[in-house]
């Protein structure tokens, strides 16, 4: 028996693009001769949707797509995933169409309900499992959460279930590949069936989802894998040997690095991000620091440098090595890059504000003032050229506060929101690797903000690689103040590092969303409410 796997990259919302993608599939599979063709979850509408699964009319845009592609290929056994309304309830679906029409549905049982998952705002549970029989072989299919329980696949084991069929779309985050791999090893072993995992690949919004199908069978572990972070096809080759289903075609790929996931899940999220929203390209503030320098070379390898543009925006301030190791880095990189002076226009701001600020002593906002006078010409350029501001602030400013609101923070995504300073360092040594776009002397000169007199980040900030940590164990563990300084850290600093963390969550509540790469992030994945007077 063959089933083919189809790893692509729906578009929430495009139904009709989304069919589109599904045909061309099945016509360019239809050569290999595949008895199954395996799409993702949710693929017609794709995933997540959210409340536009409320909207009745999404309804009848699926009851058409589905009937197309049901008489498409009436041959084939064409599973694929959509939104299923029955009544007042609305199911994770997977259908198995043939013969022209939909043959079986199956409900999605375990509806996760945590981080960046609100599925049990939208779906009631599936409660049975769903078998067919393909030339003589008993398939089950279930849906991306089942896999991480044991229910929905004793269920069909217990049926005489040979073969698994999971459909997904599952985002990635650092060491998800390994942890999804483990569990699905393990329940291989457990229940004595191979498992063709399939998986969506693309950025929607925050979440990034890397693909990286898999065949994984009892004994032997993984034995076929698509790429990761790449739409992509297989057909594969099973047969019943000895009693047992097993894949003839096995094919082991090279594990890709840490840092390479990390990197190149950025890069699609970024690339799918603008091109999906239709913007023309990405302008991005460049400061010669290591921040805009990794955002610019990520926009590039995501968009190509043609379509990229660079701004230095210096100020009294600004060193002349940050306006140097800028433009180094335009050139490296082959972006357009301008060098525009805002005394000009913080000098106005002053005069502007000459009474109201009469009698009281230069501060923070004078700083703020430079950083909004940026964020007002990056975002002048965008609504004049198309371009989407980048913003460059990471995940440590940003759980912070070390940003400025309408300053650094203005613009539409946040490439490095996610990504801690420390991992901000080992990625911009990765870029390098490839090929050294980006400055040796931005990775290795002390990080600041060049808005006082030699500002350094560690002035207003614990060392990053402190900083990080507390961060982490606050923010993705939800540790308390107390347990973190029982780690060792010093008590002071952790208070601290916490009071600052509350403090600018209205802060967080008003930034553009980036790429998610983290087991927490801000944004869907933690929510918290920014009026807010709990203390440790």
């Amino acid at each position: 028996m063959k089933v083919s796997i189809v790893q692509e990259n729906p578009v929430v919302g495009d139904v009709e693009g989304n069919l589109r993608l599904a045909l061309k599939a099945l016509d360019k599979l239809r050569k290999e001769g595949p008895d199954v063709v395996l799409f993702s979850e949710m693929f017609l509408t794709g995933y997540p949707p959210e409340d536009l699964l409320l909207r009745d009319d999404l309804y009848l845009s699926l009851d058409t797509a589905l009937e197309k592609l049901a008489k498409h290929s009436p041959d084939l056994n064409v599973v694929i995933g959509y939104p299923r309304k029955k009544n007042k309830n609305i199911y994770n679906a997977a259908g198995l169409l043939y013969e022209g029409e939909i043959k079986t549905e199956y409900f999605k049982q375990e509806l996760p309900n945590y981080k960046v998952f609100d599925e049990k705002r939208y779906f009631s549970p599936g409660k049975n499992p769903c078998l067919i029989t393909v030339k003589g072989t008993v398939l089950a299919l279930t849906i991306c959460e089942d896999i991480w329980y044991t229910k929905a696949i004793r269920q069909a084991t217990r049926r005489g279930a040979e073969l698994i069929l999971n459909l997904n779309a599952s985002p990635f985050h650092r060491y998800k590949l390994e942890e999804r791999k483990s569990l699905l090893i393990k329940h291989a072993e457990k229940f004595s069936v191979p498992i063709i995992y399939v998986n969506q690949v693309g950025g929607q919004d925050e979440l990034v989802f890397d693909g990286s199908s898999l065949v994984v069978s009892p004994g032997t572990g993984i034995d076929f894998q698509l790429p990761s972070f790449k739409t992509a096809t297989a057909t594969l080759d099973f047969c019943n040997k000895d009693g047992t289903f097993q894949i003839i075609n096995k094919k082991k790929v090279a594990e890709s690095s840490d840092l390479k996931n990390l990197y190149d899940a950025i890069v699609l999220g970024t690339h799918d991000y603008i091109e999906k929203n239709g913007f023309s390209g990405a302008l991005i503030g460049s400061s010669g620091g290591i921040d805009s320098a990794l955002t610019t070379a990520i926009a590039v390898d995501a968009l190509g440098a043609g379509r990229v543009k660079t701004v230095m925006m210096p100020f009294k301030y600004t060193s002349n090595m940050s306006i140097q190791d800028a433009e180094q880095l335009s050139d490296n990189l082959k972006v357009q890059h301008e060098v525009i002076e805002i005394k000009g226009i913080y000098d106005s701001f002053e005069k502007s504000l000459k009474k109201e600020f009469k009698g009281k002593k230069k501060d923070k906002t004078e700083e703020n003032l430079q950083s909004r006078s940026r964020g007002v010409l990056l975002m002048a350029m965008s609504n004049k050229s198309g371009y989407l501001v980048l913003t460059t602030g990471n995940k440590s400013e940003t759980a912070v506060g070390y940003s400025t609101l309408y300053g650094d923070t203005a613009g539409g995504f946040a490439v490095l929101k996610d990504v801690p300073k420390t991992w901000v360092y080992e990625l911009a040594n990765y870029r390098n690797s490839i090929s050294r776009v980006i400055p040796q002397r931005i990775i290795e000169r002390p990080p600041s903000a060049e808005l006082a007199p030699n500002q350094k980040d560690s002035d207003s900030l614990p060392d990053y690689k402190i900083l990080d940590e507390i961060i982490e164990l606050y923010v993705e563990k939800d540790m308390s103040a107390i347990a973190i300084a029982n780690k060792g850290f010093d008590e002071v600093t952790v208070k601290r590092v916490v009071n600052l963390i509350n403090k600018s969550e209205y802060k967080r509540r008003q930034a553009p969303p980036g790429v998610r790469i983290t087991d927490r992030g801000f944004g869907k994945d933690r929510r918290y409410p920014i009026t807010n007077k709990y203390s440790q």
